[in-house]
């Protein structure tokens, strides 16, 4: 449904026919850490995100999974070899 509260005029999946759903009866402004996500929204009554309604919360546990300017750190594990394995295959290449 369309917000009738903080973000009047965008969807939001927490409106409903009786006003706002989420606790506390509206959406939360956005954290210093959503600076630069491309789904911080700016309306007259101030700076939201698009995607969810309480930022703050995303970020307590880390990182927010819906941030668009946040990479995931790519970690390569290298695999366990079986050092017998491995010598049995190096002498069978000789």
């Amino acid at each position: 449904m369309i917000c009738q509260t903080v973000k009047a005029g965008l969807d939001c999946a927490f409106m409903t026919k009786t006003g706002c759903g989420y606790n506390g009866g509206s959406c939360h402004q956005v954290v210093e850490q959503c600076e630069g996500c491309q789904r911080v929204v700016e309306v007259p009554a101030g700076r939201f995100c698009a995607s969810y309604p309480n930022p703050h919360i995303k970020w307590k546990t880390g990182h927010c999974n819906f941030a668009t300017h946040v990479k995931a750190p790519v970690t390569s594990q290298q695999a366990k070899i079986n050092p017998l394995k491995a010598s049995k295959r190096a002498s069978k290449s000789k």
